[in-house]
């Protein structure tokens, strides 16, 4: 078992910090609504900025990067085992509940999918140390990002149309989506040709991301759900912060993953849903107060519940 406990006290502060920045961001982007500081189409405005150049500039910096290794590979398969075990389960209960499309579609989109990056890096440094980081960043890019490259957009498509849309349309959708055209051109083109003055701009609107997503979160929050939302709400949480966590870690014992490897995707999978898939879900108006409210309680509780699978972990794994 790798030795945690000579990390230095800093990286645990970042981590706090990282709390800290997400749920000051929120509380901020509250008090604008709260006191009409903008319209109410401010929170839709910002997922756009998001969508349209934030997102693509993000995918530019990291897409090019992805290589695969197989000492590796159980931090790439637990992201997708958990993704089709989230569908095995999301559906059949949506069904039984008569859950509306919207919600089905962020509890398909949010649950799979944390905060594997903005969250799961300064988290996973003060945890066990900045070393381990370079773990988490293949969970995420060949994950989570992925999942979202993928996965999210057709939930996008066929949820977000209203009718079930024709497999053309749906295509046509997919396509056409902004951080779709971004992955095919970073895919082809890479990054090594940009001048300096391109990546300084590229990286400049992926730092965007983060503030822009997060305000837009605590904008659209509604401290009081609809009597619809707040069943999902239970069901979102509890399948993202205790059942996947709980998957991964049998998953990772199974496979007889290296330690240190097994404890990352465990921390990975126990990190509270995505900021930036609550965006897109919300920009397709797909019941936008359940998904900040995901996000904003998610933040909350994984407080809690992260330490408590790191503890699990030290000990099980």
């Amino acid at each position: 078992m790798v030795d945690y406990d000579t990390r230095p006290f800093h990286l645990f502060i970042a981590a706090v910090s990282a709390y800290f920045i997400i749920i000051t961001l929120i509380i901020v982007g509250r008090i604008l609504a709260w006191r009409e500081v903008f319209p109410d189409s401010a929170p839709e405005v910002l997922n756009k900025v998001v969508i349209l150049i934030c997102l693509p500039a993000l995918i530019f910096i990291h897409v090019p990067t992805l290589q695969a290794s197989r000492e590796l590979l159980p931090l790439i398969i637990v992201p997708w085992v958990l993704l089709g075990c989230t569908i095995a389960l999301v559906l059949p209960l949506a069904r039984w509940l008569r859950l509306s499309r919207e919600v089905t579609a962020v509890l398909l989109g949010l649950i799979p999918l944390g905060n594997t990056s903005f969250l799961g890096y300064p988290l996973i440094a003060g945890l066990m140390g900045p070393e381990f980081v370079r773990y988490a960043v293949v969970y995420d890019q060949f994950g989570s990002f992925l999942i979202v490259c993928t996965h999210l957009l057709f939930v996008l498509a066929w949820y977000g149309a209203g009718d079930k849309p024709s497999v053309r349309g749906m295509a046509k959708r997919i396509v056409g989506f902004p951080p779709f055209v971004a992955l095919f051109l970073a895919l082809v083109l890479g990054n090594d040709w940009f001048p300096d003055w391109l990546w300084g701009l590229v990286e400049t609107f992926a730092d965007m991301l983060l503030p822009l997503v997060t305000l837009a979160i605590g904008m659209s929050l509604k401290l009081r759900l609809v009597a619809e939302h707040r069943l999902p709400l239970v069901i979102g949480l509890t399948g993202k912060l205790l059942v996947l966590p709980a998957l991964a870690l049998l998953m990772v014992w199974a496979f007889g993953a290296r330690s240190d490897i097994a404890q990352v995707a465990v921390l990975e999978a126990a990190m509270p849903p995505m900021i930036t898939a609550a965006a897109l879900l919300s920009s397709a108006r797909l019941a936008p107060p359940l998904a900040s409210a995901l996000v904003a309680w998610g933040v909350v509780l994984s407080a809690l519940t992260v330490p408590l699978w790191f503890w699990l972990g030290e000990r099980l794994l």
